[in-house]
Formats: structure tokens, C-alpha cells, sequence
């Protein structure tokens, strides 16, 4: 089981609606994964704040006005209605609180394990030796070369005059696609920048560490960008920035 499919099914595992197969998967790659133990604990913990809310009872003068109409012979009719109506839009109201609530719960969760699994795919090509499939430090070069192997052209930024030189590209997997992994080095210390279509969606940005390598990610022009190394916060800003002008 990857993190990926963990994190789909940890939400039924939380609520204790996986079945035993499931659960017992889920169980062993949560005995091996750091991450995804984090993010059960982050819903486990949502869960009991959800559950510690406070309950606001009725005060006394609403269960005296209740007490009362339920003595009276006849009901105003179009008091019912505009209760009626009160109610719906009450409902209505809550039910898109809770859409709003679940979708924003989900794009940090999204977000949280996109991020542990470009870090995944950074120290896997550092610790395979697989930085390139083109090695070039000329955008002319590595640009076209993505031609007919993605659905998309990734913008190639030429960024040496900062002190962020290109070195090369591959292809790569993230969130199940396919998608470009430039590779921009400063001093010893190699940059992934991954990058794949984001049309539609909201433009954001997230700041993260994660296992001791820094993570910076934004939107922009329709594209999703994920930067990863182990520079400090400071120049691997640097770098996001100059990519955001």
C-alpha cells in the first residue's frame, strides 16, 4: 500500500467502517510510515475537537414560549410558515457550512500527502542516482525534450544568473500522473521542482519541512509547482520566488 491509498482510507478506518482485509493493510503500512501515522493522528485529533464543541442548550424564556404555544387551541399559519421557512434556510445554511468545512479539510489533506510524496520521490532519485533522463543546463534543450512524453510543455526557466543553474529533467510520479521534474542545483544542493497541470483549481501557496528537507508550492499560470531540497528555507524562497514573477 502506497500513501496515497492510505490517505483514502483513513478517514473509514478513523470511523471504523473498513473491513478487516482493509484494516489490517492499512495497519501494517501505518506500523511503517511516519507520515501517514501523522496524518491519522491529525484526524484523530479533528475528530475530538469536532466532538468537544460546545452544546448550547435552550435558555428559558424560548422553553416558556414552547410550553406556551403548545397549550394554544389553534396555530397561526403563516407563523408556521415563516418558521418553516426559517428552519430550510437554517439547514440549507449548515449544509453548506459543511461542505465548505469538508472541502477545506480536504485540500490541507491533499496538500499534506502531495507534499510527504514529492519529498518520497526527491530521496528516491537522490538515493537511486536518477536526477536526469536529460541532462543539460540549456532550457532550449530540456524543454523540447518533454515533447510527446507528458500531455502538457512545462515552463523551463533559466534562473543561472541568480545562482540557481538548470542541470537536467526527467519524468517522474506524483498523485498518480505523470509529470515533469526539473532539477536546478545551488552550490551541492540539487532542487526537484515537479510540475503538472492545476487548471481550476484556486491558486494557493504552502511553506512545509519535512524530514529535514524544505517543500515550497504555488500555482501559477494553470500549473502546479512543487519545489523540494534540503537548502535552507531562506534560498529555496529564493528560488520559488524568482520561478512566481
Amino acid at each position: 500500500m502506497i500513501c496515497l491509498e492510505a490517505g483514502r482510507l483513513l478517514d473509514a478506518y478513523v470511523d471504523q467502517e473498513l473491513g478487516p482485509a482493509e484494516s489490517a493493510d492499512l495497519q501494517l503500512h501505518l506500523a511503517s510510515c511516519a507520515a501517514c501515522r501523522q496524518l491519522l493522528a491529525r484526524r484523530e485529533s479533528l475528530g475530538r475537537l469536532v466532538r468537544q464543541l460546545p452544546y448550547y442548550p435552550a435558555s428559558d424564556q424560548l422553553r416558556a414560549k414552547i410550553s406556551r404555544a403548545r397549550t394554544r387551541p389553534r396555530f397561526n399559519r403563516s407563523v408556521l410558515a415563516w418558521a418553516a421557512g426559517l428552519a430550510l434556510a437554517v439547514s440549507l445554511g449548515g449544509s453548506v457550512e459543511l461542505v465548505r468545512f469538508a472541502r477545506a479539510r480536504q485540500a490541507v489533506e491533499t496538500t499534506a500527502s502531495v507534499a510527504d510524496e514529492v519529498v518520497g520521490d526527491h530521496v528516491r532519485a537522490l538515493r537511486d542516482a536518477h536526477l536526469f533522463d536529460v541532462q543539460s543546463s540549456d532550457q532550449h534543450t530540456v524543454k523540447p525534450w518533454f515533447l510527446g512524453k507528458l500531455d502538457f510543455s512545462p515552463p523551463v526557466e533559466d534562473l543561472s544568473s541568480i545562482g540557481f543553474p538548470l542541470v537536467g529533467g526527467r519524468l517522474d510520479h506524483v498523485a498518480g500522473r505523470t509529470v515533469a521534474a526539473l532539477v536546478y542545483q545551488r552550490r551541492l544542493h540539487p532542487i526537484n521542482l515537479f510540475i503538472w497541470p492545476a487548471a481550476g483549481r484556486i491558486a494557493a501557496s504552502d511553506t512545509r519541512s519535512i524530514r529535514g528537507f524544505q517543500v515550497r508550492h504555488w500555482i501559477r499560470h494553470d500549473m502546479s509547482f512543487w519545489a523540494v531540497s534540503d537548502l535552507n528555507d531562506a534560498e529555496l524562497g529564493e528560488f520559488a520566488q524568482a520561478l512566481q514573477r
